[in-house]
């Protein structure tokens, strides 16, 4: 059927109006054109819609049987258009985004204070969830987009990288007090371990790392750094975690203390010194990482299958410029 929402509006106007004259006069068209994109219309419809006389024209019993039904199209029709004009102006709608909790509670906050400045009818949807789940949520088109340490299988997504974290001990300062400052993994063995959920890529990292120098003593082990932070503080044990917990571990009364780039005495001679500060540095491609530094790189991630909104790409051009500045 071939009926267009030209013809739509002309069949409206003629119905709220006495005449074709006025009707055509509404629209801004000649009456011989609007005569004839209604009889168009009743052409594909196979009936009359109006009874047309020289004084007036009104509905045919088909003609008010549709009116109310072409009502609700013309408004479905301009609000749905109208709706994108809106999306492209930011000027309405919802992004959501995915977050590592530690990212989400010490960078996030200060990122969307600033995007909400440039954007502010946009409402935005926060779902902060542990790095694997962040990455589903980004492949599965649920958020568009992720912040998380760089997956291991990046088939179908596109990281930016935004800045490279280093694994720092937690501990409490009874714990902290028996370390001489830096900590090395080595030392680590010494105390029992609190750690993420086994099959998390955290725990995977840090336990690869420990494996090196003997079996480690997990005590016991958590989905929410909240809790490991807790089980810290009680004296359970001691975590190994990104930096970017730091401020969050330091909240609760507990203690960072940065690795020490010296590994044991069986450090192979060619390993390469490094001359960036632990933060700075880039991870290295193969595990263990030198000098006994476990870094990894944070930063955007999207599902390069889907593009992205106006306000997505507005966050993700905000964020890669702040982050390129420092």
């Amino acid at each position: 059927m071939n009926i267009s929402y030209r013809h739509l509006r002309a069949f409206i106007e003629v119905a709220h109006s006495t005449t074709f004259a006025e009707a055509a006069a509404k629209l801004f068209l000649t009456q011989p054109a609007l005569s004839s994109s209604i009889k168009k219309m009743e052409a594909e419809l196979g009936g009359r819609l109006f009874k047309r006389n020289t004084r007036n024209v009104s509905l045919t019993p088909e003609g008010e049987a549709l009116l109310p039904n072409a009502l609700r199209l013309s408004r479905d029709w301009d609000n749905t258009f109208s709706d994108i004009q809106n999306l492209f102006a930011m000027a309405k709608g919802q992004l959501t985004i995915a977050a590592m909790p530690s990212f989400a509670e010490s960078h996030l906050p200060s990122l969307l204070h600033d995007f909400h400045h440039k954007a502010p009818n946009i409402n935005l949807r926060v779902v902060d969830v542990v790095m694997e789940q962040v990455v589903q949520e980004i492949r599965n088109g649920r958020a568009e987009i992720g912040f998380t340490f760089e997956p291991e299988q990046k088939e179908g997504l596109e990281f930016e990288s935004l800045f490279t974290d280093h694994f720092v001990v937690v501990a409490s300062v009874e714990q902290a007090a028996k370390f001489n400052n830096k900590a090395s993994w080595q030392q680590c063995l010494n105390f029992p371990l609190v750690m993420m959920n086994r099959g998390s890529a955290v725990r995977k990292w840090t336990e690869a790392e420990l494996l090196q120098y003997g079996e480690p003593n997990i005590v016991a082990e958590t989905g929410q750094l909240a809790t490991l932070g807790k089980l810290i503080k009680s004296g359970l044990g001691i975590s190994i975690m990104p930096s970017i917990c730091q401020q969050q571990m330091e909240a609760l009364g507990l203690i960072a203390l940065p690795f020490s780039e010296a590994h044991s005495s069986e450090t192979s001679s060619d390993t390469k010194p490094c001359d960036k500060k632990p933060c700075d540095r880039e991870p290295s491609d193969k595990a263990p990482f030198d000098k006994g530094l476990l870094c990894k790189r944070v930063g955007l991630l999207r599902n390069e299958r889907r593009g992205l909104s106006v306000s997505a790409q507005t966050l993700w051009q905000l964020t890669t410029e702040r982050y390129a500045s420092k």
